[in-house]
């Protein structure tokens, strides 16, 4: 990983697409949609299968609604957000909103999804301290979660790591090639989402319920989206694009 913020107008260099299986594993529902969605829409129409892994069903995230509720509410919101962007494998984990930890329960059970889904791709958000230089502290779970999902896609390849989990035919895998962060302030990468734009500000339009309870009665999500996806647009060459800090799992081969 890169440990020097880029410029605003430092080029941003195209991921590579030659692959078929993605996991994006997030802490909330909402999370991907603040960002990267819209590159999980130009993924699905290319015909990759992506999935999703949610840590926690966001059921803290609703000030005005008792968690037992939100829980039911934002898992639907999720569901017909990945439905825009052609996403119908979600998984929600269960973990509790608000308080994750890193630690091995939560590596456990990120491993045990990559071991399932065998994925060529993990896809994150942003788990460094903050969103950039001068911006507002990154919340607690985006932390851990990130932090967890780089050290379990290598757990998910180690037999002797969760052995535990090798039965009725799951077989350990090593083969993510890389962790893309979206959202992240060390995003050197991107990916075209001209085509697809809409589709994720569709995506994010479907959080209804927890955009109003966060009491942003004047959001725009086209006007929030475009403000980034034409930023990295104009460091990629294109009209709109979605940046990534790529993480590269080979050895020698971090993020450039």
């Amino acid at each position: 990983m890169s440990t020097d913020t880029p410029t605003p107008t430092e080029p941003l260099r195209a991921l590579r697409e030659d692959w078929e299986r993605a996991l994006a594993v997030v802490a909330h529902p909402d999370d991907m949609e603040f960002g990267g969605s819209a590159a999980v829409s130009r993924w699905t129409r290319q015909g990759k299968q992506v999935a999703y892994l949610l840590l926690t069903s966001g059921e803290a995230g609703i000030d005005g609604m008792h968690p037992d509720e939100a829980r039911v509410v934002r898992e639907a919101e999720q569901r017909a957000s990945c439905a825009v962007v052609g996403v119908s494998d979600v998984e929600f984990a269960g973990l509790d909103d608000g308080v994750l930890e890193y630690g091995l329960p939560m590596r456990r059970v990120i491993a045990e999804a990559v071991r399932r889904h065998r994925p060529d791709i993990v896809i994150t958000g942003n788990f460094h301290d903050s969103w950039g230089p001068g911006s507002a502290p990154n919340q607690a779970d985006h932390i851990a979660t990130g932090r967890a999902v780089l050290d379990a896609v290598r757990d998910a390849g180690n037999r002797w790591v969760f052995h535990d989990q090798l039965t009725d035919g799951l077989e350990p895998w090593g083969g993510v090639s890389e962790v893309w962060v979206a959202a992240s302030p060390f995003s050197r990468h991107g990916v075209d989402v001209t085509e697809t734009f809409d589709d994720g500000v569709a995506s994010l339009a479907e959080h209804r319920a927890y955009i109003e309870g966060l009491g942003w009665a004047d959001f725009d999500p086209e006007e929030f989206l475009g403000g980034f996806a034409r930023a990295a647009g104009e460091r990629l060459g294109v009209g709109y694009a979605v940046a990534f800090e790529r993480v590269s799992l080979a050895w020698g081969d971090a993020e450039d």
